[in-house]
């Protein structure tokens, strides 16, 4: 299907119904299939700072699993060993984590290039305004590490197009900022010279 700009517009009429029985709060966890799943858990654990809170072995899960956590939640990220080849990304585009500052951002794309972590993206891309990293786990899922998403209120107002500015660097991301977006580095070594 192609969405066109008449198509996206009918997409973003799309409203909320009144009474659904229940209320999503968050995404509560993600499970993704991986080759190798002591390769994938050394990665996660080792380079994204997760813990693991519970493994079953090939007599439960054909592959092994592993159950990670990063929040009190069990589990935010478990991994099945029963891929047969990297990922496409055809069915999941991408899953991302949010820290709590920017200079965690900017601390994390540091970290992840000194593990050799293949870096897909940094800065700022469009809708929500968040300033993040994007890069690859050992499979070839796409992973982002994000501070400041946009959050919109009880009234629904929702930041217009007019008002994104996409980046390429992080660096690049502090110079321009969307209206009401306050962004600043409490470590500016953090900042890379262009």
């Amino acid at each position: 299907m192609i969405v066109d700009a008449a198509k996206a517009a009918q997409i973003a009429a799309l409203k909320t119904p009144n009474g659904t029985p229940f209320a999503i709060q968050k995404i509560g966890h993600v499970v993704l299939n991986v080759r190798d799943v002591e390769r994938s858990a050394k990665f996660y654990v080792e380079t994204l700072g997760f813990a693991i809170s519970d493994v079953y072995p090939d007599t439960m899960v054909p592959g092994g699993m592993v159950f990670m956590r990063y929040s009190p939640d069990h589990h935010g990220v478990a991994l099945v060993g029963s891929a047969t080849r990297e990922s496409t990304r055809s069915e999941m585009h991408h899953m991302a984590f949010a820290v709590a500052t920017l200079d965690e951002v900017f601390r994390a794309r540091d970290h992840l290039e000194r593990a050799n972590v293949e870096i897909v993206y940094q800065g700022r891309r469009r809708a929500g305004c968040q300033i993040a990293v994007e890069f690859l786990d050992p499979d070839g899922h796409h992973l982002e590490i994000y501070w400041g998403l946009d959050q919109v209120d009880h009234g629904g107002y929702v930041r217009p197009a007019n008002e994104w500015r996409q980046t390429k660097t992080l660096e690049e991301a502090l110079l321009h900022l969307p209206p009401g977006q306050k962004a600043s580095l409490c470590d500016p070594n953090l900042l890379r010279s262009h």
